[in-house]
Formats: structure tokens, C-alpha cells, sequence
């Protein structure tokens, strides 16, 4: 007896996963390298204050820069694409609110939060060759250092409540606002895992599903 299976997932937060161009990828690395060389440009650009995370360095990306880069119509593209693929819709406002930079080193981490506005999203500028791994002998107990960890619901039968992504520079994830997320801290490395996100507001009236 042939018995064609096909899995489907009609519940949750859909997550799109792209590859950010090679060009924007370098510009925005050089960009951060200047912004840590520029003691005053960080000063001025800092955004720890206004996030979550225990991380050495959080900064603002300047919106001309963004615009000149190509990062902003990047963005501007992709959640156009994503939305009208998953709602059959046109977006006719993209307003980023905030773009902004994570250096995260050794021991350092991001608690579960969420983010503001509509859209947001998270990718991978930098990443360490190696993260750590566990001291004990727990072959089923795999070390989550440096991961994205995107967490939805809850844990039961046949439905998983957490999302694990392994860094790779380059990949780019966007989700809706609420979705919650963290970063456990890494060990065993000197080097640096560098992040990008942003937050952005879509039309209200697209957003707003409850209200129609």
C-alpha cells in the first residue's frame, strides 16, 4: 500500500530566511569597523541603552546610509515579496523605525524579548569559526551558545515551542514583531558574532488582521 504523506504547518508565525547581497554585506561590515574606530560616531549612534541585550557594543544605523547602501530598499523588497506571498497582499508603506548593529563576544547574551513596531527582522554580519560546546557527557544535549532561538507557544506533543538557527553570515531572518527570540552566551572564542536587525511599520490596515 503506497501512502503519500505531506506535512503542513497551518498554525504559527511564518518566518521568511533570505541571503543578504554580498555588496550590502561588505558595506555594512566596513560601516561597523568605522563606526568602532569613530569613539564619537559611537558615542552618538549607541542604542544599548534602548535595548535588552548583556552585549559589549549596540548601535544605531544612520538612515542615509542605510538609504545609500541599498540596505533599506533590501528590506523595503523583501517584506514586500514576503507579504504578498503569504497574504496575497500589496504593502503600500515600508517606515523603517530602527536599524541598528549587535557585537556580541564571549559570555554575552540576549535575553527573550520581543521588538516594537510591525516587521522585524535579524541576520548575520560576522560569526565565530567555533561557539563552545557542553564539558558534560550529555550526547542528547546539544550547546545552544550563539544560536538565534525564536520561541512560540508552548512544548507539546507534535508541536515544537522553540526554533533553533546555527549562525551563518550572510542569512537574514524576518518575523513579525511579536515574535519571541534570544541568544545564549558563547564560550571558548575571542571572537566576535555580529547581528543586524531592524523594526519597521507595513499599512495598518494590512497589519490590523483583528480589525477586519
Amino acid at each position: 500500500m503506497e501512502i503519500k504523506l505531506e506535512q503542513i504547518k497551518p498554525f504559527g508565525p511564518v518566518i521568511l530566511k533570505v541571503k543578504i547581497p554580498e555588496k550590502i554585506l561588505n558595506d555594512l561590515n566596513q560601516y561597523t569597523d568605522e563606526v568602532i574606530a569613530d569613539k564619537e560616531k559611537s558615542k552618538k549612534l549607541d542604542h544599548g541603552s534602548r535595548l535588552v541585550a548583556n552585549a559589549k557594543q549596540e548601535f544605531r544605523i544612520e538612515h542615509d546610509f542605510a538609504k545609500k547602501c541599498g540596505w533599506a530598499n533590501f528590506l523595503a523588497t523583501c517584506v514586500s515579496k514576503w507579504i504578498e506571498m503569504s497574504m496575497k497582499r500589496k504593502i503600500t508603506k515600508f517606515q523603517i523605525i530602527q536599524t541598528w548593529v549587535v557585537r556580541q563576544f564571549k559570555n554575552e547574551f540576549n535575553p527573550i524579548h520581543w521588538h516594537g513596531g510591525h516587521i522585524s527582522g535579524a541576520g548575520f554580519l560576522k560569526v565565530p569559526n567555533y561557539f563552545g560546546e557542553h564539558t558534560k557527557e550529555k550526547g542528547e544535549n546539544i550547546f545552544q551558545g550563539g544560536n538565534l532561538n525564536f520561541i512560540d507557544g508552548s512544548h507539546r506533543f507534535l508541536s515544537n515551542s522553540v526554533f533553533k538557527i546555527k549562525p551563518e553570515v550572510g542569512d537574514f531572518y524576518f518575523f513579525p514583531h511579536y515574535l519571541m527570540h534570544t541568544v545564549y552566551p558563547f564560550k571558548d572564542t575571542d571572537e566576535e558574532r555580529r547581528s543586524i536587525s531592524f523594526n519597521a511599520y507595513v499599512d495598518d490596515d494590512i497589519y490590523n488582521v483583528w480589525g477586519r
